[in-house]
């Protein structure tokens, strides 16, 4: 787990008719946006979360520094079961969907008799559950194409996850220079560890014409965005459009 950063990107983020609101506890920063504040509650469930991923990594350091399919464990707890799970299908590290894990976690326990609608932002990987279409922007750091546009997720896709991975930005580990890959699918953990294998395969414009075979071998997955410098790949059920400096 990674030392904080301030996300400013969250400025931007904007959610008609849902109250949002930031809960940190240690490493774990997420922007939530519920029919309520629901901190307290969300809270409670990080720090759930946090203990089966702690406690785990205390009895098995290796869980948190491989970089390879992290072997089946049947007495494992339900969040590290999960991330064994979800990592294998995308040939990485169990790790590398953790911030997914804990989005999808914290959202579908608030979904759980607290709120009828909750997005759960994660150091851009989310899930998200609403009652009405969303768009979702794309961040690619400094490429001309960042924050120009959107996913626009409709009401039957939903619940989603929809997860980031950059060689370029933020503090995650990628072998490859992308400035954003992007993800869909309905495990926000396959989303995440997804976008990680992928990520670490884009390294030239070349590579952005083979990037949907590649996600395609990972099951799971309906569609994915990949930024390069001022180029762009799109495939599967995807729409995107034009943000026009806003949301």
């Amino acid at each position: 787990m990674s030392e904080y950063r301030e996300r400013k990107y969250r400025k931007n983020i904007r959610s008609r008719d849902l109250v949002s609101f930031q809960v940190a506890v240690k490493e774990t920063d997420l922007w939530i946006s519920a029919d309520r504040d629901l901190a307290d509650e969300a809270r409670d469930l990080i720090l759930g979360c946090r203990h089966q991923l702690e406690s785990y990594i205390r009895s098995h350091p290796e869980f948190l520094t491989t970089l390879k399919p992290y072997p089946e464990d049947p007495y494992s707890p339900p969040v590290i079961g999960d991330m064994i799970q979800a990592s294998d299908v995308a040939g990485v590290g169990p790790m590398a969907c953790v911030a997914g894990a804990v989005a999808s976690y914290v959202g579908q326990g608030l979904l759980k008799g607290w709120t009828k609608q909750v997005i759960v932002e994660n150091g851009g990987d989310i899930f998200l559950r609403a009652n009405r279409t969303v768009t979702v922007s794309l961040f690619a750091g400094k490429s001309v194409l960042s924050e120009k546009i959107g996913i626009k997720v409709p009401v039957e896709m939903m619940p989603l996850g929809i997860c980031s991975s950059s060689g370029t930005v933020g503090h995650s580990l990628s072998m490859g220079r992308s400035d954003m890959i992007c993800l869909i699918s309905s495990s926000a953990l396959i989303a995440d560890a997804g976008a990680t294998a992928l990520g670490n395969r884009i390294r030239t414009r070349d590579d952005l014409g083979k990037a949907a075979g590649w996600a395609g071998d990972i099951e799971g997955i309906s569609g994915g965005v990949v930024i390069l410098d001022d180029q762009m790949a799109v495939w599967g059920d995807i729409e995107l459009i034009s943000l026009n400096g806003e949301m």
